[in-house]
């Protein structure tokens, strides 16, 4: 199956001269959405992880089912203020500017195997920024994974992790 036959371009979103890659209609569809899971669990198996770490927001549409049907835990990767409880932040520079994301104080314990996961790799930002946060608890980042990745912006030059996309779009 062909998963970019299942994928809407939104021309001018969020803002003009951008096209935005929408996976809702690759979630509606049930079968799509079937081989999308399973072809990202075949990759992430393979990195023998112990917890699947979804970036917000869309990583965690990805992230969860995938922690479920591979039997492993599970957590979220927010920006700041969004979790409850103690929270371990990292601060990390984006193009214009910079932003901080968190995980919960208890998200992983050291020496844990974790992916991370997300819809989609444009320059790379923040998921370098989570594979920074989680080694800085110790934990061990095994490998991220995305559906769909803009080869065009390089995001993937900003991973030192084993890196599996789907989907890659090149303009």
């Amino acid at each position: 199956m062909d998963l970019k036959d299942h994928i809407r371009g939104i021309p001018d979103f969020p803002v003009e001269g951008v096209l935005f890659y929408d996976i809702s209609t690759l979630l509606a569809d049930a079968d799509a959405w079937q081989v999308t899971t399973g072809r990202l669990a075949k990759a992430i198996s393979a990195l023998q992880p112990d917890v699947l770490a979804g970036i917000e927001s869309r990583g965690f549409l990805v992230a969860a089912p995938l922690a479920l049907k591979l039997g492993l835990g599970f957590t979220m990767v927010r920006k700041k203020g969004k979790l409850p409880g103690p929270t371990i932040p990292l601060e990390y520079e984006l193009e214009y500017g910079s932003d901080v994301i968190e995980i919960q104080e208890d998200a992983v314990k050291p020496g844990q195997k974790v992916v991370l996961l997300d819809d989609l790799l444009a320059t790379g930002g923040t998921m370098a920024a989570a594979v920074a946060l989680f080694r800085k608890v110790g934990a061990e980042v095994v490998g991220g994974a995305c559906i769909i990745e803009l080869n065009f912006l390089n995001g993937r030059d900003k991973l030192d992790i084993p890196f599996t996309s789907l989907i890659a779009y090149d303009e």
